[in-house]
């Protein structure tokens, strides 16, 4: 693919861009990457390229070259909603947030520049999702005609290490109950080679399928949801690149795989991705264990935060975050568009919901 290079003199005379490159230049992408301190995994170009060999998008993703000598790069995939019209999304669902990196970390002035920039886009919509670590500075960096929607989401900090989580944030039920697990008689595997990917699948299948029971939906209609709102395609193709790393975490009871986790660890930033655990087999704590475990490891990782992710309002699942001394924080989705596109896709959400709310609203355990 050819890249698209934008001259200054194209631009304003004052602007602070140089050049834009698109798609970034994978070998310039990873040097910021490496520049920037508050980079995740979900802003590597290995994600990136998963991402888009599953959705089928296009990559135009930016390389911003600023006359100051920084460089700032935006993870973008382009979708084609209709023969004519795009959507541009940094990233889509289920990828989590693409951000923005930048040389030094990203600032306010890089976010108005960038969005900026994309108001001139030929896209109908282009949605940029921020971590809650950089959610202030893209809100202070919110230019004219941009909106930006908070997302709660649950992280834990891990400063001090391990033994100041386990003894000053982890609440006292919670670890009572990973002292349980730890006597339950689990076996708990960890795998980084995508070998428990198939088990950790059929984990989350049997659990769409408890909550099917609970929920009224008939069974052939929620396992056509579940597959569709979490493809085994995603984990294969996360569990691939050696250079994501990921880690498949799964706990068994005579045999039977009861709790499953899937975390992704870089720099300062280790995430909860997908977690599941069997409500049959609740009293066994499994789920906790492996929480305890990953954030362990994370520790020894040297990340400052664990990311539990966002919850959906279940209030149960809330609770259990926060029994791990997860506190509340926010993301923000940051849209620029030609048509108000995200208002149509909320209406088109709400319809298809009342089939999956049942489902939902039962959900566990889970790092979404």
């Amino acid at each position: 693919m050819c890249a698209l290079r934008e001259d200054s003199r194209s631009q304003a005379s004052r602007s602070p861009v140089a050049e834009v490159v698109s798609p970034a230049p994978r070998q310039e992408w990873l040097a910021v990457l490496a520049a920037d301190p508050g980079a995740s995994v979900f802003q590597t170009p290995s994600w990136f390229e998963a991402a888009a060999a599953v959705t089928g998008a296009r990559d135009v993703s930016r390389l911003y070259l600023t006359r100051d000598g920084r460089r700032l790069v935006l993870p973008l995939l382009r979708r084609r909603a209709l023969p004519a019209f795009s959507l541009d999304e940094g990233l889509p669902h289920p990828f989590g947030p693409g951000g923005l990196l930048a040389t030094d970390g990203v600032r306010p002035d890089d976010v108005q520049l960038v969005l900026s920039d994309l108001g001139r886009s030929p896209a109908l919509s282009t949605r940029v999702t921020a971590m809650f670590d950089v959610a202030e500075t893209f809100e202070a960096g919110l230019p004219v005609g941009a909106t930006a929607t908070r997302l709660r989401v649950h992280v834990l900090d891990l400063e001090g290490g391990f033994a100041t989580v386990w003894a000053q944030r982890f609440h006292p039920s919670a670890r009572k109950a990973v002292r349980r697990a730890e006597r339950a008689g689990l076996t708990v595997e960890r795998d980084t080679t995508g070998r428990l990917v198939p088990a950790f699948y059929e984990l989350y299948l049997a659990w769409t399928a408890e909550r099917t029971n609970r929920s009224g939906l008939p069974v052939p209609v929620a396992s056509a949801l579940a597959r569709r709102r979490q493809p085994l395609a995603v984990f294969e193709a996360l569990t691939g690149p050696p250079q994501l790393d990921c880690r498949t975490w799964l706990a068994s009871h005579e045999g039977t795989p009861v709790a499953g986790l899937v975390t992704f660890v870089h720099g300062a930033h280790a995430i909860s991705f997908r977690s599941y655990s069997l409500r049959e087999h609740r009293a066994l704590h499994a789920s906790h264990l492996l929480k305890r475990l990953a954030i362990e490891e994370a520790c020894a990782d040297g990340c400052r935060w664990f990311n539990l992710g966002m919850s959906g309002g279940v209030s149960g699942l809330e609770a259990f975050k926060e029994s791990l001394g997860a506190t509340p924080r926010w993301a923000v989705d940051c849209r620029v568009e030609r048509v108000p596109v995200h208002r149509l896709q909320r209406g088109r959400d709400r319809a298809a919901s009342s089939a999956a709310a049942a489902l939902t609203r039962l959900r566990g355990d889970t790092g979404d």
